[in-house]
């Protein structure tokens, strides 16, 4: 069955003869609902308008009801259809734009066009433009107006018809659509057996990997048992993202970096994604960690939320010390500091608040090792003591221009770990979502605290023998197929 499905109003706008894709009229395909049943096709709706209620816009709803990956979606017709609605774009867009316009030995005057095809456009100079605007309005074919200026501005973004753009535009959407269509990656041996292709954000030069190489391989050899696919993918490849049905980031997360876009666009295509953004934002902040924790009965150690050297008496009189100060985006063990006395903690503060408005202090609680137990969609996933580094009281040792250094580890099962460093972990988890989390627990002074919950935890750590590992990793694919059948079952 056709894994991209040309739909054009009429047979001469994109003949069979231009594409390897199989080619067929929006009417066509609106009528026959049964003709890719049990296939997911990816849909590039080519029709000659996008108004809303008219064919072209049909095809792209009905195939979202089909569970097909359609572009454009309704969404972006919608928001194309008026300045109004694609307003919240132009800031970024423009300042893009002027950026790209500065480099030039020679500005434009009045008003030119922008043709963009898939992310692509003909002139290099606006190549960063184009996949932003592609970020933004997944369209296959787009045209942007511009006036030109000491600050440029964008008058128009619309799409634009196949039927319409000039022949040299043609030849150039015809080589996008290639490369963006192209799957050169999968053995055609491979490509009818496996049903889904799940995506794997990586940095093969991140420093502190969450998942080495070695384990992503394992993940493919063990996700083609359940059908699935498994693709790495860098920062450069947002614009492909579409072309996947799930995402799996295994870099380190922040909210402004690209993993958070990637994890966003994947929400937006209703891709399952680990982690998805909402859980980055949550996990990220400290200072949301322990509101949300303190809030629904979690215990967590003894802590003051922070705002200005002021807050120091009430710090000391709740706390005393030695204390710990943490910026609330900390993550690795950066960010996060001891102080003994006062002159200490007052010095880390004006150094931290010019970073952040809140300060999180907690009381130290001294342990040999911290607990992490995994936890997928609500359920315990494995359980680990990471060690504290050597010399140090946290589990990585940062020291400037000086490598890290890590404490060791030890994988435990869950049945022997304490049960309630389990239900905690499971508790606190829940409370972010249903995806993938790295629960870090103290037991200190009888108590059993809860540190933070982390997304994109370490997946390697927490196995010792050749079943568990099998247990976790299968645990993570059984996950995302249970959410693309869902998703495409409707």
């Amino acid at each position: 069955m056709a894994a991209w499905v040309i739909l054009v109003d009429h047979a001469k706008d994109f003949s069979n003869a231009e594409t390897p894709h199989k080619v067929m009229t929006v009417r066509e395909y609106i009528t026959s609902p049964r003709l890719f049943r049990g296939a997911h096709p990816t849909i590039v709706n080519l029709s000659r308008s996008y108004a809303y209620q008219g064919a072209g816009y049909y095809a792209s709803l009905l195939a979202a009801a089909r569970g097909h990956r359609v572009i454009p979606n309704v969404e972006t017709m919608v928001d194309l259809s008026r300045k109004t609605l694609y307003r919240i774009a132009l800031p970024e867009l423009e300042d893009t734009l002027n950026r790209e316009l500065r480099g030039q030995a020679e500005q434009d005057e009045g008003t030119f066009r922008i043709t963009v095809c898939f992310g692509s456009v003909r002139e290099v100079r606006y190549m960063r433009f184009a996949r932003l605007l592609f970020d933004w309005f997944r369209a296959p074919l787009i045209q942007v107006t511009v006036k030109c200026g000491e600050w440029s501005t964008i008058d128009r973004i619309r799409t634009v018809s196949i039927h319409d753009i000039s022949d040299e535009d043609r030849n150039f959407f015809h080589e996008a659509l290639e490369v963006y269509s192209r799957r050169s990656w999968r053995a055609p041996k491979t490509r009818a057996q496996l049903k889904y292709s799940l995506a794997v954000l990586r940095n093969p030069k991140e420093v502190l990997p969450p998942t080495s190489a070695a384990s992503l391989r394992y993940l493919a050899k063990l996700a083609q048992r359940h059908g699935v696919e498994v693709v790495e993918i860098g920062k450069d490849n947002y614009h492909q993202l579409a072309q996947y049905d799930a995402l799996f980031i295994r870099e380190t997360t922040s909210i402004d970096n690209h993993t958070y876009r990637f994890a966003k666009r994947a929400v937006q295509e209703g891709m399952p994604v680990i982690d998805d953004p909402v859980s980055m934002i949550r996990c990220t902040n400290k200072v949301y960690l322990a509101e949300l924790l303190e809030a629904h009965g979690i215990p967590t150690p003894k802590t003051v939320i922070m705002s200005s050297l002021k807050d120091v008496p009430k710090m000391e009189e709740r706390l005393g010390y030695p204390v710990v100060l943490k910026i609330p985006d900390g993550s690795f063990s950066r960010g996060v500091f001891k102080v003994e006395e006062r002159a200490g903690a007052e010095a880390r503060l004006k150094e931290l608040f010019e970073e952040s408005d809140l300060v999180l202090a907690q009381e130290f609680c001294p342990t040999e090792f911290d607990w992490r137990v995994g936890v997928l969609d609500g359920e315990p996933l494995f359980a680990c003591q990471y060690m504290m580094a050597k010399k140090h009281w946290q589990i990585i040792h940062h020291e400037k221009g000086k490598p890290s250094v890590e404490g060791d580890f030890r994988p435990c099962a869950l049945n022997e770990a304490p049960p309630e460093v389990i239900d905690n972990a499971v508790r606190a988890a829940r409370l972010i979502g249903p995806g993938l989390y790295g629960v870090d627990i103290k037991e200190t002074d009888g108590r059993c605290v809860v540190i933070e919950v982390n997304d994109n935890p370490n997946l390697e750590h927490g196995v010792e023998d050749a079943a568990e590992k099998e247990f976790v990793w299968n645990r993570l694919v059984q996950w995302f197929v249970r959410r693309l059948d869902e998703h495409y079952s409707g």
